[in-house]
């Protein structure tokens, strides 16, 4: 199921950003230490280009210059630190963080070639293309169908509303769960049931990334694995960025990883990019002794 072209072309010609292309790029760049690309050699499209990103709150800066390329039906896991700014990095690539006081961003975020912060773009497109689920579930105190029918509906999307709406839950692997209870309130579901509901409602209106801000930290093993397997299953349809604390979570799920952690910067410790790379290399053989101790225990 997808949207009506005619309606989308218009959508996004006002906008300044186009819909889901197939863009032919060349294979990523290694460089000695891997330190903004990725190893991968076989060419994939470029989502987002990250060029130079830095975040400020006020006087305070949470991110210094940050680059790398994430790229389609992979799942990229951001790691590091607590304080290190993966949350504040992963809310910069769909503007979440427009409406922290002092928010201010340097560099650019490329998402198919498009600035995402340029002045003729709409920031409600940009959430409509690149979804979030945050790390505790936060469903509508409303019925299970009506959290995932929110998104359509606002957007005029009530035609076949219930197809809709039945697509999203089976795709968040929640349908056989609740079909015979869509009316039922969603707060009375499972914290990991809640969670997929959160996924269905973020995926019910096809978006084109999926953002995931430690989407299991909440929830026990068994819920934890679900949404593992999800994540999994999810990526054949959405390029998926998950942040995560739990390594053997990023081991399990992730094509690459980015690992952030503080660097001494002037007078402050500032959220740095240290190393990013294919989940293999950051695992079994990072370049950078910092990688290596955080991926092996010994800080963070």
């Amino acid at each position: 199921m997808s949207f009506d072209a005619r309606d989308r072309s218009r959508d996004l010609a006002d906008v300044g950003i186009r819909p889901r292309v197939r863009i032919q790029t060349e294979p990523p760049h290694e460089s000695a230490n891997a330190r903004n690309g990725t190893q991968q050699a076989t060419a994939r499209e470029v989502v987002f280009d990250i060029r130079n990103m830095s975040v400020h709150y006020g006087d305070n800066r949470a991110l210094d210059a940050t680059t790398l390329k994430i790229y389609r039906n992979l799942v990229t896991a951001v790691i590091g630190p607590s304080g290190c700014g993966k949350s504040t990095f992963i809310r910069s690539l769909n503007r979440m963080n427009d409406s922290v006081p002092g928010f201010r961003l340097g560099g650019q975020v490329l998402y198919h070639g498009h600035d995402v912060y340029g002045t003729a773009v709409n920031r409600v497109e940009v959430r409509r293309r690149i979804g979030i689920v945050f790390q505790r579930p936060n469903p509508f105190p409303k019925s299970i169908y009506d959290n995932v029918a929110w998104a359509p509906r606002n957007l005029g999307m009530k035609a076949d509303l219930d197809a809709w709406v039945k697509q999203a839950l089976r795709h968040a692997a929640l349908w056989d769960e609740v079909q015979d209870r869509l009316r039922d309130s969603a707060l009375s579901l499972s914290g990991g049931q809640q969670q997929r509901l959160c996924i269905a409602r973020a995926i019910a209106i096809e978006p084109d990334v999926l953002l995931l801000d430690e989407p299991a930290s909440a929830l026990d093993p068994v819920a934890t694995a679900s949404i593992e397997d999800l994540m999994r299953a999810l990526k054949s349809r959405y390029t998926i960025v998950v942040v995560t604390h739990n390594m053997q979570q990023a081991a399990r799920v992730a094509d690459h990883v980015a690992f952030f952690s503080l660097d001494q910067i002037g007078s402050g410790r500032v959220g740095t990019l240290i190393e990013y790379a294919d989940a293999e290399t950051i695992f079994r053989a990072p370049k950078d002794a910092r990688t290596r101790d955080y991926v092996t225990g010994q800080f963070g």
